[in-house]
Parts: structure tokens; sequence; C-alpha cells
């Protein structure tokens, strides 16, 4: 790729950029969310055509029309926010758009080799379940093994390790070691430097639209990349001093909730939640997270159990009461669950007060000029890069998108904070924002339950460790510090933490 330009609005999201990729090599790119790396690749997978510059495939200059020009040169993407029919099962997603198959499709041979890939990979999934019942993660393995089904040359990886646990990173990476040994280009575009210091051979760094530079991985470091990626010194979050009181704000008893296949998935789970902690949530994607959340959040009906909210029990209410009675939830899948992408960036974030007022004039009404000037304050409290309030949110970037929904889950002073992946597919700069954010919700005395893959992540901002398997509380770590990952590990994988501490106490 040479000297592509891409122009939005008027404005650069790529200029000049030049970007090459060999056969056999992991090439990462670096960058704060809109610096244009998406917008990137999404020129060389089709989507966009370039207002200027050339791409070559093999030597040749191309111009793809589509997507599907690129996929024929053997160019796919997998995007962050996943490209697949809900209501399709996964072996049809994974054919769906193929040229050459038959008038009657051979089902059983199509599940047999998705099965073989899956295996090959570790990326397990069952070819026939059906999308719209699949966690986020396992979703994400669908778009990986529909590239690898169709057998790109190049695979363009957007966020690729997002919600993948520690373990499942090293296979993951195992596996597209294994696809460049067989002649394979893999672009890798992530926010996580140390991971892509492991994995990448080289890296380009781009900010604003522009390549500040591209690098081998010998030599680099996570504070040279990042200053690159950013313009400047990063500093890290740091918790400050103990919560405020062992009162709880949120209280769990016995909750047992159904998942959309009208399967147990929580089964008597109880916990509380401080005034004032960060409660972090870990255990591996589809061990029903969501579904936890969504049952707080008065989202998903309860089948057995209550849910007590400042002393006061809101079991069987209504999403609007409970967000009234001080409850934010920042959901995992900001583009399907958080916001509404045909909406405009004024009119999202409203979405959590538009009924009451000063946003709700009369009944039925809606004080726009509040709304608008609220929105604006929102913008700039939170760098949201917008180019107004009126934009339709489908053209912000990802990381602009969860700055958006964060700004307006935290603007209102909630006492509890359901907080999903706050930091996904966020890079460095945005990431240390977010995290400074949460710290300052903490210390105003809300409680906050983060859940997330990362252990790292939790082990920086959470108080206690809450480990989840199957549905079931497995334990609380009530110094984080004091145990290793190995052993949160173990509990994710569905070990008790009473039945790691009698195999301890044996030895």
């Amino acid at each position: 790729m040479n000297g592509i330009d891409k122009i939005f609005f008027g404005a650069y999201a790529n200029k000049g950029v030049n970007f090459d990729l060999a056969a056999g090599e992991i090439h990462a790119l670096l960058g704060e969310n809109g610096a244009g790396k998406t917008t990137l690749m999404n020129v060389l997978s089709g989507i966009y055509a370039p207002d200027g510059g050339t791409v070559r495939v093999e030597g040749r200059e191309v111009r793809f029309r589509s997507p599907r020009d690129a996929i024929d040169r053997g160019i796919g993407m997998v995007h962050q926010h996943f490209m697949l029919i809900p209501v399709l099962s996964v072996w049809e997603n994974i054919i769906l758009s193929m040229r050459g198959l038959p008038f009657v499709t051979d089902k059983r041979g199509t599940a047999e080799k998705i099965m073989e890939l899956s295996e090959r990979y570790s990326l397990l999934v069952d070819p026939e379940a059906m999308v719209w019942t699949l966690s986020i993660g396992e979703r994400q393995r669908v778009e990986i093994l529909k590239m690898l089904y169709r057998g790109m040359k190049v695979l363009i990886l957007d966020e690729p390790t997002s919600v993948l646990t520690p373990r499942e990173v090293r296979v993951f990476f195992a596996a597209l070691r294994k696809m460049t040994e067989a002649g394979h280009g893999i672009v890798i575009i992530s926010h996580k430097i140390e991971e892509i210091l492991s994995i990448a051979g080289r890296m380009t760094i781009l900010r604003k639209g522009e390549r500040v530079a591209t690098v081998d991985a010998e030599g680099a470091t996570r504070e040279t990349l990042a200053r690159m990626m950013v313009g400047r010194e990063l500093k890290n979050a740091e918790k400050m001093g103990t919560p405020r009181s062992r009162e709880a704000v949120l209280s769990c008893r016995g909750l047992s909730v159904r998942n959309d296949r009208g399967a147990r998935a929580l089964d008597d789970v109880s916990f509380d939640l401080r005034e004032g902690e960060i409660l972090g949530l870990a255990g591996v994607a589809g061990n029903a997270q969501d579904e936890l959340c969504e049952a707080l959040a008065g989202l998903r009906p309860i089948d057995a159990g209550g849910i007590i909210l400042q002393g006061k029990d809101i079991t069987g209410l209504g999403p609007r009461e409970f967000i009234d009675r001080g409850m934010s939830y920042i959901p995992a899948d900001r583009k399907g669950t958080g916001l509404v992408s045909t909406m405009s960036v004024m009119e999202n974030a409203a979405l959590k007060s538009y009924w009451k007022k000063p946003a709700a004039e009369r009944k039925f009404l809606i004080n726009w000029k509040y709304v608008a000037d609220m929105t604006r304050r929102l913008i700039a409290a939170f760098d949201v890069q917008t180019p107004s309030p009126d934009a339709p949110v489908r053209n912000l970037s990802g990381g602009n998108m969860q700055k958006l929904m964060l700004a307006r889950e935290l603007s209102g002073k909630p006492s509890v904070i359901l907080a999903m992946h706050p930091v996904w597919g966020l890079d460095v700069g945005a990431t240390e924002f977010v995290r400074e954010r949460l710290l300052e919700e903490r210390a105003r005395g809300a409680g906050i339950l983060m859940i997330s893959e990362d252990l790292d992540e939790m082990l920086l901002l959470a108080d206690r460790i809450m480990v989840i398997s199957r549905g079931r509380i497995m334990g609380i770590v009530e110094e984080p510090k004091s145990v290793s990952k190995e052993r949160i590990g173990l509990m994710m994988a569905g070990t008790p933490m009473d039945g790691i501490d009698r195999a301890e106490a044996a030895v």
C-alpha cells in the first residue's frame, strides 16, 4: 500500500500512508482509537475505495470494488464488530456467500471440516449452534474460522485477543505461527503492546491518520511504542487507599437465571458489592457473565433469588427502575447493546435520561437544547472524537463508541456500575483515561462490578476478585496480590477455591 488517502466529511482518516506485508509475516498496526488503523485495513479488504494511493498484491496493482474482490485475491478481514447473521447457524454463517457451492449443500461434510479446523487451532465451537446463542468470545471464533475455511492468504485481525484468556491467547498465537510457517501473511490491529511484542515481527504505528514509523519488534519496548502512539509519556493507574466501608451497596442472594436457550445459566449465585470498591469478576468467556449482568441491570428475568440495591429489594423491577435507583450498565457489546448505531451521538447520549427532568421538558417532549448542551459537555469531558453531536454513532471508531457509552453511563453519579470489559478495544491512551475514571468513581463511593478476562487488569484495579465458572462462583479472592495467576486460572477452569486450599494443605 503506497500513499493511501481516505477522506470522510472533508477530514483525512488516512493521509499518505505506506504499509507492506510479506508472506510468512505477522505485521501489527498500532495507534490510538481514530488513528486510522481499521480504515487502512478496510481499504486493503475492499470495504473502502482509497481516495488516493495504490494497492498492490503480489506485485500487481489492484482496485477492489467490494470485499468479494479482495476475498477472491485471498485477503480476508475479521472485524472487531462481528459480521455474522444471528438467526443462522455457525456452519451457515461460515459458508454464506461463498462462490462455487453446489445447489444442495453437504451439511455433514461442511460441519466436519469446520470441526477439524476448530480442533486444529483450538477454536472450539459447535457448527450447528445458532449464532445468537453464542457468547462474544464464541462469535469471534466463528469469524476466524470463516477466514480459515475460505483459505485466505492474507488474514487481517482487528483486536483478535480482546475476549480471550491468557491461555487462549497463547494457543491462538501458536495457531498464527503455524499459519505463517505455511506462508500466510497476517495483520493484527491491536492495543495490547505486550502481546504484540511477543507475536509480531514488525509494527507500524499510526497517529492522526499518518504513519509515524515502522519498527522491528526486536529492540522495541512498551514505553517507546506507547510514546509513538500517543505522542507523550503515559502514567500508570493506581488504586489509592482501601474501600471506604464494608457496607454492601449491592447484594445478590441465591440468584438463578436461564440463558437464551432456556437452560440454567446462573446457579445459586450470592455475593456483596461494597461501597467504594472494585469487585472483579474473572472467568472464561461464555460462563454466564452476560446473564449475570443482564439480571443485575433488570434486563433478564430471574428464576430464583433476589437483588438488593442500597438496602431495597429491586427484584423483578424493570430496567428503568434499576436506572432510577442508581444502577449503571456498561455492556460488552457497545455496538449492538450499548449504543444504537443508526442514531446520532446526541440521541445516544440521552438514552438513559430522556424521560427525566431536565431532559424531559413535559410528558412525551424532550428538551433538545438541554440534551445538546449535555452531549457537548460529555464529548469534551471524555474526549469523544466526533465531527458533531449530530453525527451518526456508526461513523465513530470503536474506541470513541466506548468513550461515548462510558460518558453516558458515568455522568449520573451512579451508586453501582456494572462494567463489562470497560477497556475492550481501547488504545493505551484511552485505556489510561478509562481506568482513571473508574478509580475516580471508586473514590467517590460507587461500587463497581468489573467483568474482564484480562487478569493483569484485574490485579491492577480490583480490590477483590470473584471467579465464575459454569454459572457458579468458585470463590472470592480477598487479597488479589497475594495469589498467583495460575491459582485464579484453576478457579476459572472450574476448581473451587476451597478445593485448591485443601490440595495445597495436603502438600
